[in-house]
């Protein structure tokens, strides 16, 4: 490490006293406190570990958390079952078939969505739920599984203590608008470009 004279010291000293006195009042004046309608979308890999992140957290101060999944159903993922420690304080449903090109079935993919859409206002509903993941909510919403206007005044007619986080590519400006905080993450770089597969512990 370089050596670092008193008068260099000093000046970064008070360089970050000035910054903290900026950052401390900036905080103080954030007061309100309010369930948020949180969106990780865009083409780039983590949207639902983010909000998986999330719920983890939330269960580590007690809270009790939802995930509904609407296209994922029949993969079988490690966080899945590394939830499953945390009993019923956390309740998951994979209510998805699959992708579309997967099951060639409008009207199944439909039907899927809307009993998923059933089981997450049932969820909205539970007063005990701190936290609900909507997983590709928005692969819903792209193909018209789900009226994009109901869904949207649903959300933002929840209960003002509940979190709630949708994932998925392509989310629509009407749910973006309604959101409180909108993540688009980015595809810089991906190895499936490079021809290598999905892996356990990395993308189930």
């Amino acid at each position: 490490m370089a050596d670092i004279d008193d008068s260099e010291a000093e000046r970064h000293r008070a360089k970050m006293a000035k910054r903290k006195a900026v950052q401390d009042a900036e905080v103080a004046q954030k007061t309100i406190e309010k369930g948020l309608l949180i969106v990780n979308t865009g083409p780039g890999k983590g949207k639902t570990t983010a909000a998986f992140g999330l719920a983890l957290r939330m269960l580590g101060y007690g809270r009790r958390v939802g995930v509904v999944q609407f296209i994922k159903g029949k993969w079988h993922t490690g966080e899945k079952d590394a939830f499953k420690a945390f009993g019923d304080q956390l309740v998951w449903y994979s209510m998805g078939e699959g992708f579309t090109w997967e099951t060639q079935d409008l009207k199944r993919d439909i039907a899927a969505a809307e009993a998923a859409w059933v089981r997450v206002e049932e969820l909205m509903a539970d007063p005990s739920i701190s936290l609900l993941v909507l997983d590709e909510l928005n692969i819903a919403l792209r193909y018209d599984y789900l009226d994009l206007d109901r869904v949207v005044a649903a959300l933002k007619g929840r209960r003002e203590d509940l979190h709630v986080v949708v994932t998925g590519r392509n989310a629509k400006p009407a749910l973006t608008e309604a959101a409180d905080l909108v993540t688009e993450m980015g595809a810089t770089k991906h190895h499936f470009s490079a021809g290598v597969k999905a892996q356990q512990g990395i993308e189930f």
